[in-house]
C-alpha cells in the first residue's frame, strides 16, 4: 500500500507541471509585451517578479485563458492552455490584479454564484466547500457581508476563496498583496504559504519583498523577456561580497554600479554593486534579492541603450 500511495504522489507531481514554450505576444503599434518567455514551474510557489510594464499581466492573462499569444505553447497537465483554453477552467484558480462584484450580494451567495459560472454543481457539497473556504480565509464573521463593504485585505482574501473553487492544481496570483497594509500582507503571506504545498502557484509581483518571503524559486522578467531565473536562496547568494553600502556621498571606483539610494530614519543609504571595495566610506553588506533585481534592470537598461 506504501508503495501505491508513493506511485500516486510522483504521478501527480509529474502532471502538475505548468510549461511555457518561446511564448511572444504583441499589441497593436508595435508594442512587444512578450519576447519568447520559456520557463517550467513544478509544484510549489513560484514568483516572476518585475517592474509594472514588464509583461507579467499579459503573461498572466494567456495563462489563464482570457488572451491568445501570437507565438508559443503553453502545457499543464496534459492540456495544451493555448489550444484548449477552456480544458483548464475546472483546473485553473486566477486571481486578477482588480476584480469586480455584485454591489448587494453577500460573500457567501457570490462565492456559490461563482462555483456554479466556473462549472461545479449547485448542490450541498458545493456549499460545504465555500464554507470551507469562508473558514479557511478567514471571513466567517463576514460571510452574509457584500463584498464591495469590504476593506482591501478582505477582498484579496475572497479573491483568494473564489480562486480555491474546485480545488484547482494551477493557482495564478496577479500583484495579490498591492495596497494591502502591513498586517493584511502578513496574513496574506501565512494563507498563500499553506497553500503552495500541493499545487502549481504563481505569484506574479513587482514588490521584491513579495517574491524574498513566499518563494523559493523566482524568475526576474523586465521588457517581457526573462532576464534571470533560479532558486531565490542562489541568486541572492551569486552576489556574496559584491554589495557595499554607504550613507554619505563618497568617490566610487569606476567600476562600482550605484543600485539604489532608499532613506532610513531621514538619512540616505546607497547600495553599490562591485566586485571590490569601491573605496573609503563603503561597507560590505549581506546581498538581497532586491540587489539581484536591481542589477537585472540596470544590466537590462544598459543592453537596450
Amino acid at each position: 500500500m506504501h508503495g501505491r500511495r508513493e506511485a500516486r504522489k510522483l504521478i501527480e507531481v509529474e502532471v502538475f507541471v505548468l510549461q511555457i514554450r518561446d511564448l511572444v505576444k504583441c499589441y497593436p503599434g508595435g508594442v512587444r509585451a512578450l519576447g519568447g518567455i520559456d520557463l517550467t514551474v513544478a509544484n510549489g510557489m513560484f514568483g516572476l517578479l518585475g517592474p509594472n510594464g514588464a509583461g507579467k499581466s499579459s503573461l498572466m492573462r494567456i495563462l489563464a485563458g482570457l488572451q491568445l499569444p501570437d507565438q508559443g505553447s503553453v502545457h499543464f497537465g496534459g492540456i495544451d492552455i493555448v489550444a484548449q483554453p477552456m480544458e483548464l477552467r475546472r483546473r485553473l484558480g486566477y486571481l486578477p490584479q482588480s476584480f469586480g462584484a455584485y454591489p448587494y450580494i453577500g460573500c457567501r451567495a457570490l462565492l456559490r454564484h461563482m462555483a456554479v459560472i466556473k462549472g461545479l454543481p449547485d448542490n450541498t457539497a458545493t456549499a460545504q466547500q465555500v464554507d470551507q473556504l469562508i473558514e479557511l480565509t478567514n471571513l466567517e464573521q463576514h460571510a452574509s457581508r457584500p463584498v464591495t463593504t469590504f476593506s482591501g485585505g478582505m477582498r484579496q482574501r475572497f479573491g483568494i476563496a473564489q480562486a480555491l473553487l474546485g480545488d484547482p492544481a494551477l493557482l495564478i496570483l496577479d500583484e495579490p498583496t498591492a495596497g494591502l497594509d502591513p498586517g493584511e500582507r502578513l496574513r496574506l503571506y501565512n494563507l498563500l504559504s499553506q497553500l503552495s504545498a500541493d499545487r502549481v502557484v504563481l505569484l506574479s509581483t513587482h514588490i521584491v519583498d513579495d517574491a524574498e518571503q513566499l518563494c523559493s524559486e523566482v524568475a526576474i522578467i523586465a521588457g517581457g523577456q526573462i532576464v534571470a531565473r533560479g532558486m531565490t536562496e542562489q541568486l541572492v547568494q551569486s552576489l556574496d561580497g559584491c554589495i557595499w553600502q554607504s550613507t554619505e556621498e563618497a568617490s566610487r571606483a569606476p567600476g562600482a554600479v550605484l543600485l539604489n539610494t532608499a532613506y532610513l530614519r531621514g538619512k540616505p543609504v546607497s547600495r553599490y554593486h562591485s566586485e571590490g571595495s569601491p573605496g573609503t566610506g563603503f561597507a560590505p553588506v549581506p546581498p538581497t534579492l532586491e540587489d539581484r533585481y536591481f542589477l537585472e534592470l540596470l544590466r537590462r537598461g544598459a543592453a537596450e541603450c
